[in-house]
Formats: C-alpha cells, sequence, structure tokens
C-alpha cells in the first residue's frame, strides 16, 4: 500500500516538474505574441524623428557629423545655454535686439501682414526679444517656443515638431531656420501650425556661411520656397538682421 502511494507521489512531482518546466520554456514566445497584439505598444513620442537628414533640395546642404538627433540637440543646447550668450542676450543685447525687430514688424504691419489682433509665434526665440518686440508694437498675444523655457515670453518646444495644434497661429516668424537639422521638417511644421491665410516670414542668410551651430547652409532663396508647399511667397528682399541677409514672406493658401 505503503509502495503505491510513493509510487504515486513520485509520478505527480514528475508531471508537476514537467508542466513547471514547459510553462518556463513557453513563457518567452508568450511575451513575444502579447507584444505584438494591437494597442499594447507604448508610445513614447506623438511624432517621432527621424535619425538621419533627409536630402535636400539643391542649394541647401545639411552639415555632416551628426550622429543621431540627440547629438544635434546637445549641440543646439550647448549654443542656448552659453552663460555668457544668455547674458549678453539679456542685458548688453536686450534693448538693441527688440528695437530692430519692432522695426522689421512695423513694417510688415504697414504691409497689411501683421496687425495687433494676430496670434503670433517666434520660433527658436530663446529669451524672447522677438516676442517682447511684437507686443510693445501691440501684438499681445504673442509667444515664442525654443528648446530652453524662458517665461514669460519663450515656451519649451523643438521647431522640428511644434507643441501646438493645427492652424494656431496667424502669424509665425524665424531667424534661426539654418539650424534646421530637417528643413522638410522645420517648413512643415510651420504650415501645419499656420492658419488658411496666415503668414510666415523668415530671415536666413544666402551670401555667407552661418555660424557653427548651424545644422544647414542656403545658397539661394530658391530651395527654400520650395519646401513650403502649401503657401505662397509675397516677397522675398535684403535685409541686415543681426547676420542676416534676407526677408522671405510666406502666406499660407486658404482652403477650397
Amino acid at each position: 500500500m505503503k509502495s503505491s502511494t510513493s509510487h504515486n507521489q513520485t509520478k505527480q512531482r514528475a508531471i508537476a516538474k514537467y508542466f513547471l518546466l514547459s510553462l518556463f520554456l513557453s513563457l518567452p514566445l508568450f511575451l513575444f505574441l502579447l507584444s505584438r497584439r494591437p494597442g499594447l505598444r507604448r508610445i513614447t513620442t506623438p511624432a517621432p524623428i527621424p535619425t538621419k537628414p533627409e536630402s535636400a533640395p539643391n542649394g541647401l546642404r545639411i552639415r555632416p557629423g551628426y550622429s543621431s538627433y540627440e547629438n544635434y540637440i546637445q549641440r543646439q543646447l550647448n549654443k542656448t545655454l552659453n552663460p555668457k550668450l544668455r547674458q549678453i542676450w539679456t542685458t548688453r543685447d536686450w534693448e538693441r535686439k527688440i528695437g530692430v525687430f519692432s522695426q522689421f514688424f512695423q513694417d510688415l504691419k504697414r504691409q497689411s501682414l501683421l496687425s495687433n489682433d494676430t496670434r503670433a509665434l517666434c520660433i527658436g526665440a530663446r529669451v524672447g526679444q522677438e516676442v517682447e518686440a511684437l507686443r510693445r508694437i501691440g501684438v499681445s498675444d504673442s509667444v515664442g517656443i525654443d528648446l530652453v523655457p524662458y517665461p514669460p515670453l519663450v515656451l519649451e518646444g523643438d521647431f522640428h515638431n511644434q507643441p501646438f495644434r493645427n492652424g494656431s497661429f496667424g502669424f509665425e516668424f524665424s531667424n534661426v531656420f539654418d539650424h534646421a537639422l530637417f528643413p522638410e521638417k522645420f517648413v512643415a511644421e510651420i504650415e501645419r501650425t499656420l492658419k488658411p491665410g496666415g503668414v510666415c516670414v523668415l530671415h536666413v542668410s544666402i551670401s555667407k556661411r552661418a555660424d557653427k551651430y548651424s545644422a544647414n547652409d542656403l545658397y539661394s532663396a530658391e530651395p527654400l520656397v520650395r519646401l513650403f508647399k502649401g503657401s505662397d511667397l509675397v516677397h522675398v528682399r535684403k535685409i541686415d538682421g543681426f547676420g542676416l541677409d534676407t526677408e522671405l514672406v510666406f502666406r499660407k493658401r486658404e482652403l477650397i
């Protein structure tokens, strides 16, 4: 009797052992199948940025040397967070730049390209001189974005993936196009967040090489014009804007 009981217990232990072993061996397959089920994958970013720049049109050169998008961001932060530069931007350069930007924006108001009731965005605004200039001339609903926020004038944001809804602004301004690693994405985000009929103004450097933190070099206005697929060119003119020599103005096409 004891022998029979002992035999049954041994058999049960063996079955349990094989069951646990098979369960352990099948666990990786189960986890793999689970990860493939729709709706269970965690989305970490709403709009992933490619790791390599797309090919650019002739006349627009992407600078080499960035091993990843994180490497590019860190290089931009090296300029934005430079304590000496930030001190200059907020002291010696503060009123001077506000004065120059105010003149640019007043001229746009005279051309009916900007008005006081326009909601405006300044892209790559750093410490917000452009935003302050807009507010001083009456465009009170103005804000900037940059990798590093500077409240209350500048919010945190990546110009390759603006943190705003479609059609949020009637006016957008930027003088940092040369810092875009992905020019097509930079322009696409402007057109996405502009209202139909909205105006975009870019100040760029064409006649000379931009600074060491720039990610691209522009050799003529044509490739930049081609990037604005949903907008019409209003005008191109020469300017003197802190090392930038050309102003391009675009108006987003109205919906049909």
